[in-house]
């Protein structure tokens, strides 16, 4: 689908999201050094397992609310929310300030999501979803091939200027929402207890994740996108402390005399600058050449693709080297990227779309909950025992996606 073609409400978040995420690239990968290096590693390592319980609550908060009260009020909340602790952030006396701010940013994204995209499920057919999706990646990833090379610089020496170029970013793209967006909420999903408490109303919503969370095909699903993303999520965790702690300074290239040497620190940034770079070349060519692909294989190949390529990175600390085990592991996030959006949004029923996506999202939040761990061992454990421990989550995840689809098929059939 053409993006000429695509809904007003799509083509403003497209054009938001890609903006916020040039920012959010600058800042969210270092993140966890900063922290590292204000309070030590091992407390960093912790204290990066309490925001997804956060974003946890936020993702089925904001999951059950777009299904009660629309998709566009809850993308408000989300928007909002994350404006005024990015402001929090910048105006900041000390470190457990910017943590508290940290979190409420992560909560707010939370809230925000799957509002999101059940929005995008409301408005495109099942057959042009997986591109569609493909091309939210995309913009999404745009910013994240200069934000990281540009963030080594920005976040260090001029945080505050990038926090509030974030808080003011965001303030705009509440006011297109408000003004532009209009509401997508299925007819089928509209509830008619409205005069219900708030308390009834929770409850209610609780109850929806108990009969979601019973569903043997979706805990599976979910189980399996969890360890998958433990992996997944180390770029900006355990790799840039490994960049940070054991690459050397080096040389890039050298021409007439002349050298180009990056420190640790920007090697980090040009790696997730590539990251982001390949995800922008190749995410939608890549979403067509899997296009025929069973899902479970895909789901598979990235496991698969990540695990490995992350493995080697603590084989050899020469730049050029880093570079292509970069590319092993990017791939495997690329080719999942679109079909995990799509696999759940046709898997998911209307009337609960908002649910499913919220808890979709569970999948990141406990990654994430779980991803810093490595952080933490890295206090007691060498690279390569971490490294060990990063691609048996990969291929834990690989396993249970193999299992998820047997169960599926037979599900079908029963």
């Amino acid at each position: 689908m053409p993006i000429r073609l695509w809904n007003t409400n799509l083509k403003v978040r497209l054009f938001g999201e890609a903006l916020f995420n040039m920012l959010f690239w600058m800042y969210f990968p270092f993140i966890t050094v900063y922290f590292g290096a204000a309070l030590g590693n091992h407390i960093a390592g912790i204290l990066m397992t309490v925001p997804p319980i956060f974003s946890i609550v936020g993702s089925l908060l904001g999951g059950a609310l777009a299904d009660r009260l629309g998709r566009r009020p809850v993308m408000l909340l989300g928007a909002s929310l994350q404006t005024v602790m990015f402001a929090l952030f910048a105006l900041s006396p000390s470190h457990w300030t910017d943590y508290a701010a940290f979190i409420g940013i992560g909560f707010g994204g939370a809230i925000y999501r799957p509002a999101s995209s059940a929005m995008v499920a409301d408005l495109v057919p099942v057959q042009e979803r997986r591109q569609v999706f493909a091309t939210f990646t995309t913009a999404n990833n745009l910013g994240a091939v200069l934000g990281p090379a540009l963030g080594a610089i920005f976040f260090f020496q001029h945080r505050q200027e990038l926090l509030w170029s974030c808080s003011f970013v965001l303030l705009v793209y509440f006011i297109l929402i408000y003004f532009i967006v209009r509401e997508t909420l299925p007819a089928s999903a509209n509830s008619p207890e409205r005069s219900d408490s708030i308390l009834q109303v929770f409850k209610s919503q609780w109850k929806g994740y108990g009969i979601i969370f019973r569903d043997k095909v979706f805990l599976v699903y979910i189980l399996a996108g969890i360890f998958a993303l433990v992996t997944i999520m180390q770029l900006d965790l355990y790799l840039a402390v490994y960049v940070i702690d054991y690459v050397p300074s080096q040389t890039l290239f050298s021409w007439n005399g002349h050298s180009l040497i990056l420190s640790s620190t920007e090697i980090l940034g040009w790696v997730l600058g590539l990251n982001g770079l390949l995800f922008v070349l190749f995410i939608l060519p890549v979403t067509k050449w899997f296009r025929n692909w069973k899902e479970r294989d895909v789901f598979v190949l990235s496991s698969l693709l990540s695990g490995v390529g992350t493995f080697a990175l603590g084989l050899n600390t020469n730049i050029w080297f880093l570079f292509f085990v970069t590319i092993i592991f990017t791939f495997g996030e690329i080719v999942r990227s679109p079909v995990t959006q799509s696999f759940i949004s046709h898997y998911a029923p209307e009337h609960a779309r908002g649910q499913y996506m919220g808890a979709d999202s569970l999948q990141f939040t406990v990654g994430r909950l779980l991803a810093p761990v490595t952080v933490f061992l890295s206090a007691w454990v060498p690279p390569m025992g971490v490294f060990g421990i990063i691609l048996l989550s990969a291929l834990i995840s690989a396993v249970l996606y193999i299992l998820l689809f047997r169960i599926y098929v037979e599900k079908r059939h029963s």
